[in-house]
C-alpha cells in the first residue's frame, strides 16, 4: 500500500518545479532534524513539511478555484500577497485532499510563512525547517543553523527578525501574525536563556 508521504511526493513532482521540489525535501530532512532533537512527532513534521508549499506554484486561476471550492476567507494583507495566500491554502488542501485532521499539522503549515503567537512545538519545527533547510543560501542562514543545533526559540527568534528586517528594507507590509510570533519567541527567549544558561549562544548572536 502507498504511504501518504509517497502519494505526496508523487503529486508535488507534478505540482512543483525540480527546485521547490528539491526545497520541500530539504525541508522534511530539517523538520526530521529538528523533531529527533526537540521531541516532536517524526511523522507529523514530516507530513507538515511535505505539503507547507503545496499551494506555492498553483496559476491565478487555481487559486481561485481552490479558494471557492473550500469557501477560503483571507485577512487584507492575505488578499494581496501570494507568499502568505499559499500557506493557508496549502492547509486546505491537506485538511481535504489528504484528509489530515490532526490541527497541529494543519496549524503549522497554515502559519509556516508568518508564525504567530503561542505557536506549538511542531510549528516552530516546520518555520524554522523552512528557513534553515540545506538549499537555502542567504547571509545569515548558517548562524540561524548553528542556533538551531542549541535552542528552538533563539533560532526561530532571529530567523524571524532577519525576515522582518528584509520585508522592511522592502518595503513590504508585515503581517501581524510574524510581529505577534516575534514577541512571543523573545519572552520565551529571555526565559528559556536563565534555563539552559547556553554559553554558545550569546557567542553565535555576536560573531
Amino acid at each position: 500500500m502507498e504511504s501518504i508521504f509517497d502519494r505526496i511526493k508523487k503529486d508535488l513532482k507534478h505540482l512543483l518545479s525540480e527546485k521547490r521540489y528539491q526545497h520541500t525535501l530539504g525541508v522534511e530532512k530539517s523538520a526530521i532534524m529538528l523533531s529527533e532533537k526537540y521531541g516532536e512527532n517524526i511523522n507529523k513534521a514530516r507530513i507538515s513539511a511535505l505539503l507547507h508549499d503545496i499551494a506555492k506554484q498553483l496559476s491565478d486561476d487555481e487559486i481561485k478555484e481552490k479558494i471557492k471550492k473550500y469557501n477560503i476567507v483571507f485577512d487584507e494583507i492575505e488578499q494581496v500577497s501570494h507568499q502568505l495566500l499559499h500557506a493557508k491554502i496549502g492547509r486546505y488542501i491537506a485538511q481535504y485532499e489528504y484528509n489530515i485532521e490532526d490541527e497541529d499539522i494543519l496549524n503549522a503549515i497554515s502559519y509556516h510563512t508568518t508564525g504567530r503567537a503561542d505557536m506549538s512545538k511542531l510549528e516552530m519545527i516546520i518555520c524554522l525547517a523552512d528557513y534553515i533547510e540545506e538549499n537555502r543560501k542567504f547571509e545569515g542562514v548558517e548562524k540561524i543553523r548553528q542556533l538551531s543545533y542549541i535552542d528552538l526559540y533563539y533560532a526561530l527568534y532571529y530567523a524571524l527578525n532577519n525576515t522582518m528586517i528584509h520585508l522592511a528594507g522592502e518595503n513590504e507590509i508585515i503581517h501581524q501574525d510574524t510581529l505577534n510570533a516575534r514577541n512571543f519567541l523573545l519572552k520565551n527567549c529571555k526565559k528559556h536563556l536563565e534555563e539552559v544558561k547556553h554559553p554558545h549562544i550569546k557567542k553565535i548572536i555576536q560573531d
